[in-house]
């Protein structure tokens, strides 16, 4: 079991040095090692770079202390041709040699100081054999123990993530950094997962998948535009907090912004008043200065007070809506389409590789639908998109579309380079896009910086904007949210159900997918 202790950050700065800029600074909270931890906050925010401080990746200021190690995922695999269970052993602790200290400590009891550790990782109080006990947290993960045979590279990325996952819960006194488990996963491989986190402890995870945070946390760790809090529940908890909280400033900041208007009105005035009263005592014969002169100061001493009072409105309206994500509708323009059908597909037939995906799918997308194709990862949903948006795919059938595509691919491997570059070679309104992405959260310094440097998450808001600024007839999106923050997931749904885009898209988050569909097209 983990040792609980805590997690101490105190006064953490870091800034990356080629542009200069904070992403934190002096921030210091406390971590227990039991907590089951969300980390969220919208994209470019810092999520990843603070895994990787607490790896020590990165130089920093500040002091990070804890009596547990740290532990990354994604687990990077060095070789990917030999059998699943190799990679699995050699991610926990290189178990090539793991039988030959075993035969040394039996030789050599003495040694029991050198091989306790591996004692305490490698063997149970059952008595279990290192196979024995993955192959147990195998099928914990849903998984059957026959896979650890295969070679590792044959495996699906969802299954390549699971078996990853259970090697790294499989290490002992180490709190895991669990970055993004979801992107590989479909629906069902994110609740068997989502099933496996849940029954441990000790983990931050990245995700920004609702449905998957709520069945897994019991607190959260927020990245705020001004700050980073904790807050003990899952998403939704934190999420009412944040709109309640969010309501609450904005309620007050209206009342300061009255009250500072009052105030300096009524300060003009008492001065003004005041002034007017003591030039009296100048040129208009006999008159009782000393009187005039107490009155004027009087009213300019109560003049003096409402300004004080003004001050003091304008200190306590400048520590609201500091962390207020302002979520800037976004917009898109639709084509309309001559005739009712916009995608007809019968008797559909796809081969890959020799192998045949699916015989005889029909089905149709007619305008204002929004059709999501679901299915499990492998049943072809991929190659769909990818036939119908023009690739050279083996099929047989019928095939009506529109030649007015917009399509978001899952891949963002390939972008970079400046954004003004994208956007000539793209041929879309730099105006627009730009406008987009600051409505997606993006901040001005972003543009600068080539597109390779920027998150995952960005490159992917880049892609949706570059869609949105296409005037098309069908939206192709194909896992369009991958990485994508929660501020961010809203805002998307809130423009599709307001435009009501014709679209066929491909989604493994059901929150999203149950929201915005109008029609299920399951594999």
């Amino acid at each position: 079991m983990i040792i609980i202790s805590q997690i101490n950050i105190n006064n953490l700065s870091f800034q990356y040095d080629t542009h200069g800029e904070e992403i934190f600074k002096d921030v210091s909270f406390l971590i227990d090692t039991n907590w089951k931890l969300g980390l969220i906050g919208r994209n470019g925010r810092g999520k990843t770079t603070f895994l990787k401080l607490l790896m020590g990746e990165y130089e920093y200021s500040g002091r990070i202390s804890s009596k547990v190690k740290f532990e990354y995922f994604p687990i990077k695999v060095e070789n990917k041709n030999q059998i699943a269970l190799e990679v699995v052993r050699q991610s926990i602790a290189h178990f090539s040699i793991w039988e030959k200290q075993m035969e040394e400590y039996i030789k050599a009891p003495e040694k029991i100081d050198m091989y306790g550790e591996v004692l305490e990782k490698f063997i149970d109080n059952d008595g279990y054999t290192i196979n024995e006990i993955i192959e147990k947290e195998v099928r914990k993960i849903g998984l059957k123990p026959e896979i650890l045979k295969r070679n590792f590279e044959t495996l699906s990325s969802g299954e390549q993530t699971k078996l990853l996952l259970v090697s790294l819960f499989l290490r002992k006194n180490h709190f895991l950094l669990i970055d993004e488990p979801t992107n590989h996963l479909d629906s069902e491989g994110r609740k068997i997962v989502a099933n496996y986190l849940a029954s441990k402890k000790g983990f931050i995870v990245v995700s920004h998948d609702r449905t998957f945070l709520d069945n897994i946390i019991d607190h959260v760790l927020s990245i705020n535009k001004a700050d980073i809090e904790i807050q003990k529940g899952n998403f939704s908890t934190w999420q009412l907090n944040k709109d309640r909280q969010d309501e609450f400033e904005k309620n007050e900041n209206e009342k300061l912004q009255k009250d500072i208007k009052r105030l300096s009105e009524t300060a003009k005035q008492k001065s003004s008043w005041s002034n007017k009263l003591e030039a009296t005592k100048i040129g208009n014969g006999p008159c009782d200065r000393g009187s005039i002169g107490h009155k004027a100061a009087k009213m300019m001493k109560r003049a003096k007070c409402i300004e004080a009072r003004q001050n003091k409105a304008i200190e306590e309206k400048s520590k609201l809506l500091k962390n207020l994500d302002i979520a800037d509708k976004l917009d898109l323009s639709t084509l309309k389409n001559e005739i009712d059908d916009v995608l007809e597909v019968k008797n559909l037939k796809i081969n890959y590789e020799e192998k045949v995906i699916f015989d005889s799918l029909s089905f149709d997308v007619k305008q204002g639908e929004r059709a999501w194709l679901k299915g499990k990862n492998g049943c072809g949903k991929s190659s769909i998109i990818k036939l119908l948006i023009g690739e050279d795919i083996s099929y047989t059938g019928y095939i009506k579309n529109t030649d007015k595509i917009s399509y978001i691919s899952q891949e963002t491997s390939f972008l970079k380079g400046s954004l003004d570059d994208f956007i000539k070679e793209e041929k879309v309104n730099s105006q627009y896009l730009k406008s987009t992405l600051h409505k997606l959260g993006f901040e001005n310094i972003q543009f600068e910086k080539d597109i390779k440097e920027w998150s995952e998450g960005q490159k992917k808001k880049l892609l949706i904007s570059k869609s949105l600024c296409e005037e098309a007839k069908l939206y192709i999106w194909d896992e369009p949210l991958n990485f994508i923050d929660v501020i961010s997931r809203i805002q998307i749904e809130e423009l599709i159900l307001n435009k009501k885009p014709t679209m066929l898209f491909v989604e493994h988050d059901n929150y999203f997918g149950e929201k915005i569909a109008t029609k299920i097209i399951t594999l």
